[in-house]
């Protein structure tokens, strides 16, 4: 077998096992140690493996996360649905927290003219909340995120402590078991800190983001009451949703209809 044969090869094993030592290579081949090394250091090199000790992983690729315009311009019609479905459940008199998530921004669109107050870190949001003379808007003052378009900093983090809130609406990039997570930590701490102010947590998150999970966790499952999403999750997530008492909400065909 040529080596070219060999590399695509090793990368199929790895595809279908996540990862392979310098022995199975050896024996799946018939090759020697050094030509096995050989093998990943050419690898390597076309950055199509991560070397491990003995042996070799496939590279992480994480999508990359488009600006807050951007993200805006192509909300999907599974946010929309998520979002209607969220706004759905703040009612008269309620006080609520909605951070600066693409999702979360679907629910600010689709929120009806009603007696209530609203405390964001999204100046999107505070913008498309004006439109409606009953919400009372509460703005969060701190450092402005210039390309995903919130506050951020320890004065919104301070600012938040005052409040005691009847619902957090939260956007996550990945949750999984490892709990709920985001790209940028200093978000992240923002989340943390909403998510600590209400009485009851939701989740905003389509069916892509589940059992994903991203850089930063600002929270454990445990911290959810509910998880608004736009199908019905895998079994495997299922469970682990009931483990941690975490309550689902899927929006439906009739959602889709309007």
């Amino acid at each position: 077998m040529y080596q070219e044969e060999r590399l695509l090869a090793i990368l199929e094993f790895l595809k279908k096992n996540d990862r392979i030592s310098i022995e199975q290579i050896c024996s799946l081949f018939d090759v020697s140690r050094d030509t096995a090394r050989r093998d990943l250091v050419r690898l390597e090199e076309e950055k199509s493996i991560v070397r491990t000790r003995g042996g070799a992983i496939l590279p992480t690729f994480h999508d990359e996360i488009k600006s807050y315009t951007s993200r805006l311009n192509i909300v999907s019609e599974e946010k929309k649905i998520i979002g209607k479905k969220a706004a759905s459940l703040i009612y008269p008199g309620d006080r609520v927290i909605l951070d600066a998530s693409t999702t979360v921004h679907a629910c600010a669109e689709q929120l009806e003219n009603i007696d209530c107050t609203v405390i964001t870190n999204s100046i999107n949001q505070a913008d498309v909340l004006s439109a409606h003379p009953k919400v009372n808007i509460q703005l969060l003052g701190g450092t402005l995120e210039k390309e995903h378009r919130y506050l951020y900093g320890s004065s919104v983090v301070d600012k938040l402590s005052e409040y005691y809130v009847d619902k957090a609406f939260i956007g996550v990039v990945g949750i999984s078991q490892k709990g709920a997570t985001i790209a940028h930590e200093e978000d992240g701490i923002v989340k943390r800190k909403m998510i600590q102010q209400a009485k009851q947590v939701i989740v905003l998150a389509d069916h892509t983001k589940l059992g994903n999970t991203e850089y930063f966790k600002f929270a454990e499952l445990a911290d959810i009451d509910l998880l608004i999403t736009d199908k019905t999750p895998p079994k495997a997530i299922m469970d682990l949703l009931s483990n941690y008492n975490v309550e689902l909400l899927t929006a439906d065909q009739e959602d889709r209809r309007g």
